[in-house]
């Protein structure tokens, strides 16, 4: 099982969470539960909805879009953060490669957190909102 201060430390380099206090992370680290599971178990699907975010702790994870692989996740890649936020379709199917160790949190825990806390909602807010500008071609104004 990962420490407390370890699971922190991976809550801390997820670009959603970044705005949050050492002790908000630990906050949000509580709602999260440790999985093991077995090569091959596809743990989001292409075009299904679903509201779980995930942390790889340990093992490696196969990303595809279309059957192309986009990626290979491994300890301390993370994936499925705006699920949490807006429950859309997947974009990819994620499956585990080899035994995994991952952290999971539930979109009903996180959205739970943000309705006891509004400062912690204002904060995830104002990082989704730079991560969007960031994205968006600059206009003149």
């Amino acid at each position: 099982m990962a420490r407390a201060s370890a699971k922190v430390e991976l809550l801390r380099n997820v670009p959603l969470f970044s705005g949050l206090s050492a002790k908000e992370l630990m906050s949000l680290s509580r709602l999260m539960d440790e999985i093991d599971l077995k090569p091959g178990t596809v743990i989001i699907r292409e075009g299904n909805t679903g509201g779980e975010f995930f942390i790889v702790i340990e093992g490696t994870i196969e990303v595809k879009r279309k059957g192309r692989r986009l990626a290979r996740l491994g300890p301390g890649d993370y994936l499925g953060e705006i699920a949490l936020i807006d429950h859309g379709p997947r974009t990819a199917t994620a499956m585990v490669e080899t035994e995994a160790r991952l952290l999971v949190l539930a979109s009903r825990e996180f959205h739970s957190m943000l309705a006891s806390d509004p400062r912690i909602e204002n904060k995830i807010l104002r990082t989704l909102a730079a991560r969007v500008r960031d994205m968006s071609p600059t206009t003149p104004h």
